[in-house]
């Protein structure tokens, strides 16, 4: 446990070179440290939690891959990370699934996601304070209502439209400036 301690004092760039020389400890460390941020970038980018956690996995498995090649002069870790995960990102984009190939090159496993590996995936997120869910309730009600019933209920549009009697443009364009409020109200 202490050897974890020292670890959380380390720089990202000294993380990396542990993470290089297969330390375990600072892989983990780096992981703990960036996992809100890339797992939140992939949930807001793709809307879908199971896939944002596949993609999460395979970001971290490159990270492995490739962190003999971090160059702390050039870039910081965050700037890195983020370009790893929207090169991960792309690739699946392009493929129409999520690629594992630096996964199976380290020999991880495939993940299987659970009820409550979501739930987690929601702590991670809303870290407990209940921000997110504040945040979403001061939505205007119209707002309010399409986000949840689309993102949290996983409605289709066509039948969230049906119920709401308009159309599903208009219950996409609720979606969309519900999601850019909260966009909004979390960089604030």
């Amino acid at each position: 446990m202490s050897a974890l301690r020292d670890h959380v004092r380390w720089s990202d760039a000294e993380l990396l070179d542990g993470i290089a020389s297969r330390d375990p400890q600072a892989f983990s460390t780096f992981y703990r440290r960036h996992l809100r941020l890339v797992l939140g970038t992939l949930v807001r980018k793709t809307g879908d939690p199971e896939i944002a956690a596949d993609l999460t996995a395979e970001v971290f498995a490159s990270v492995m891959v490739s962190a003999r090649r971090y160059e702390p002069r050039h870039d910081t870790a965050n700037g890195w990370l983020i370009a790893i995960t929207r090169n991960v990102l792309g690739h699946s984009r392009r493929r129409r699934r999520a690629d594992d190939r630096a996964r199976r090159r380290i020999g991880m496993a495939a993940i299987e996601l659970h009820d409550a590996d979501l739930d987690r995936i929601h702590a991670v997120l809303d870290d407990g304070s209940g921000v997110v869910s504040a945040l979403v309730r001061e939505l205007p009600a119209l707002e309010r209502s399409a986000l949840v019933a689309r993102i949290v209920d996983e409605r289709s549009y066509a039948e969230i439209a049906a119920e709401s009697r308009c159309s599903e443009t208009v219950v996409r364009k609720r979606v969309s400036r519900g999601l850019a409020r909260l966009r909004a109200q979390m960089t604030e």
